[in-house]
């Protein structure tokens, strides 16, 4: 297991490093895992078998925490760590919830032990040798709570040397969240530093429509370089955005919505929405399709909101309750268009469809603010006004 440790609260588990056939170990994100049981755990998805390297925030448990010596906050003498306990939130979150401790032997005798006891995470401090952490490491530590869009904030803030120097000790899913919420040319000159196998595993971790956003910066050649080293079904969805134009239904849509066939039930449905990483835009509402249920899907048939699936049981069937009456828009559909549809309709969601009517993604209000924006909106300051683009985007009638 590894944990990354937050500047409060104990550490939040976001992953297991496994070993393939030749002694390599890769890592599988927590949020892929579905079960845990002794002698398996089951996951969703492709596991990237590039090899594992640990960052400056991250620990692993078997490796680095059992066996580390800790002192008690209330005094009462140091203990080592022999075994930890793990559990998730309301929320799904996992995260450490008990330690157990083994306290120094009170007997001269070499097969004596001494006694053990639980504590929390709360109730313990960790001892840290002479030069343990370097100073881009406590950085990177001290930066673990931040949100994504502060987080960001702050390392621009940094000298350029600075910021590099901490990056690199930021995990990929942590960098992914940051990167998304800077500007293009600071992603561009991040992604060009840190080397291309690093840059291929972040653009993974970032949503799709960002990773085609940066990748269109680089240049048809050496973004196609990047698609090589990415997963293939990561590099598919970025492909398949970067065939539109950025200001285009295509260009500005997420090709991870939530799918579902017509006979799924709404308790199904809840599930999946209520998963945490999902961003709270595509939880609004489930997309159904004929098969596959992967973009492209099959034909579209209609979206069930949130809303309108808690007034109904949960084993009802969400074709029963389906809303058919908002037209899905072309991928080709100009940015114009999505805006006002989504005024229109008061939705923060928009699916997208090709030709053949088969849903591609999905437009949410926060990208589509995203570009109405000017570029350089995330430098104002909180007092000034942010004009909106009118240049390309005429005003939006309702």
């Amino acid at each position: 297991m590894v944990v990354v440790y937050r500047s409060s609260g104990a550490p939040r588990v976001i992953g297991l490093v496994l070993e393939i056939p030749g002694r390599r170990q890769v890592f599988v994100s927590i949020g892929r895992v579905t079960s845990i049981a002794q002698g398996q755990i089951i996951t969703t998805g492709l596991i990237n078998v590039r090899r594992f390297q640990p960052r400056a925030d991250e620990r692993r448990i078997m490796a680095e925490i059992i066996g580390r010596r800790v002192d008690l906050t209330d005094g009462d003498g140091s203990a080592t760590i022999e075994d930890v306990g793990i559990e998730p939130n309301r929320i799904g979150e996992w995260a450490i919830s008990q330690l157990f401790l083994r306290r120094p032997r009170t007997s001269a005798s070499p097969f004596s032990k001494g006694p053990t006891t639980f504590a929390s995470w709360s109730q313990v401090q960790e001892r840290k040798k002479p030069g343990e952490a370097h100073s881009a490491e406590q950085l990177a530590q001290s930066f673990a709570e931040l949100r994504p869009a502060d987080l960001a904030n702050t390392l621009l803030d940094l000298p350029t040397g600075r910021m590099i120097e901490v990056v690199a000790e930021l995990n990929d899913e942590r960098l992914a969240d940051a990167l998304e919420e800077m500007p293009e040319e600071r992603q561009v000159q991040i992604l060009e530093a840190i080397g291309d196998e690093r840059a291929a595993d972040v653009l993974d971790e970032m949503d799709p429509d960002d990773a085609a956003d940066v990748l269109a910066e680089l240049g048809d050649e050496r973004s196609e370089e990047l698609l090589q080293l990415m997963e293939p079904d990561e590099a598919d969805d970025v492909r398949l955005i970067l065939r539109y134009g950025p200001d285009t239904a295509g260009g500005l849509m997420t090709t991870e919505p939530i799918i579902l066939p017509a006979d799924a039930t709404i308790a199904e449905a809840l599930a999946l929405i209520r998963r945490h990483e999902l961003h709270p835009a595509l939880a609004a509402s489930v997309f159904v399709t004929l098969p596959p249920y992967e973009t492209p899907t099959g034909r579209y048939l209609g979206a069930v909101h949130f809303q309108r699936m808690l007034r109904y049981p949960p084993h009802e069937r969400i074709g029963a309750i389906l809303d058919d009456s908002v037209e899905p828009v072309q991928a080709t559909a100009p940015a114009a268009e999505v805006a006002r549809r989504l005024a229109s309709y008061d939705l923060v969601s928009m699916p997208v469809v090709d030709k053949a009517h088969r849903l591609l993604g999905a437009v949410t209000v926060d990208d589509m603010l995203d570009f109405l924006l000017p570029d350089d909106w995330r430098s104002h300051d909180e007092d000034d006004p942010i004009p909106l683009m009118t240049g390309s985007i005429p005003t939006v009638a309702r």
